[in-house]
């Protein structure tokens, strides 16, 4: 099309601006994506018509399945991760879908756009003696900071919430009497996840002892801080992934914890101790807030890699 010839080779033509601008406001306002996943979908769906105007065909109306497939194949010669080319193949399905339901292409090009294979790594687990390690760590008498770090790890632990969710957290969300917490996770959806008693006494603790001078105070106060807030980092702002990643960090070297193990690996712990210990796995998937059962399946593959691990351990004649 004339407009496509018209513009700039080496930007998207007004058209596709136009449906990205248009694909990421559906994501934001009515799919209620996180900010994280709306921005690397509008990357991904920029780069290609980027790449769609230097073939001369930038228009959405003149993309095909065949330009769909040379853009990956451009980003493997690249050496691109598999992982990457399946989240860029998953934004332009999703893109084009949006596009043909708005009818601002004819057709969907990328209907049966495939992705490349990955080899699904299972995710680190610790074990329940180096995840108790790792919580006896942090000593809850030395003082508000050690207060904070205790029951934060023993909130992940204890619920298998996201460390962004973690931070999330406002007072209002934490119903000490009921032993439960609402977690705000992926597309804003909410849901209920209860913890243990170690749990409860630890944040017991730090609301009571820890919390108070860890908030900021008098003229030094920050107006833009919420002071509903849960955890405070040591500058007195709202404690941030980053912040617990340091502080995990600390606590597994001095517990002697594998390396690698990240506030995730909680996560996965969470889950794959309880299917080992009898859970049904729809409840876990509740407990995770994964959309789909599929992903939660993950940790029963984790569970039988571990179980056999023991047996070719322990097993006289494994």
């Amino acid at each position: 099309m004339a407009s496509a010839r018209s513009e700039s080779a080496t930007q998207p033509t007004t058209s596709a601006t136009h449906a990205i601008e248009t694909f990421v406001a559906s994501l934001r306002d009515e799919r209620g994506l996180s900010p994280h996943t709306v921005e690397a979908y509008e990357r991904d769906v920029t780069q290609f018509f980027t790449f769609a105007a230097r073939a001369h065909r930038g228009d959405p109306d003149e993309v095909d399945h065949g330009l769909l497939r040379q853009f990956l194949a451009q980003l493997k010669t690249r050496g691109m991760s598999p992982t990457t080319m399946r989240r860029k193949a998953a934004a332009l399905r999703s893109c084009f879908r949006y596009l043909e339901r708005r009818q601002l292409v004819a057709s969907d090009p990328a209907a049966d756009l495939g992705s490349p294979k990955i080899q699904r790594r299972l995710p680190n687990v610790l074990a329940e003696r180096e995840a108790e390690a790792i919580i006896e760590a942090a000593d809850p008498t030395r003082g508000p900071v050690t207060l904070r770090d205790r029951a934060i790890l023993e909130l992940l632990y204890a619920t298998g919430i996201r460390v962004a969710e973690l931070c999330g957290l406002r007072l209002r969300d934490i119903a000490l009497d009921a032993s439960t917490v609402r977690v705000r996770g992926k597309g804003g959806k909410e849901r209920l996840v209860p913890f243990g008693e170690p749990a409860r006494d630890a944040l017991i603790s730090y609301l009571a002892n820890g919390r108070p001078p860890m908030q900021p105070s008098g003229s030094g106060q920050d107006d833009d801080t919420d002071p509903d807030v849960v955890f405070y980092n040591r500058r007195a702002k709202p404690l941030t992934p980053r912040d617990v990643r340091g502080m995990l960090t600390k606590y597994r070297i001095t517990s002697g914890a594998p390396s690698g193990t990240s506030p995730h690996t909680f996560r996965h712990s969470f889950a794959t101790h309880l299917l080992e210990g009898g859970a049904d796995l729809r409840a876990v998937q509740e407990l995770l807030g994964h959309a789909v059962l599929t992903t939660t399946q993950t940790y029963t593959h984790v569970s039988k890699e571990r179980l056999r691990r023991v047996y070719e351990q322990s097993h006289p004649r494994a």
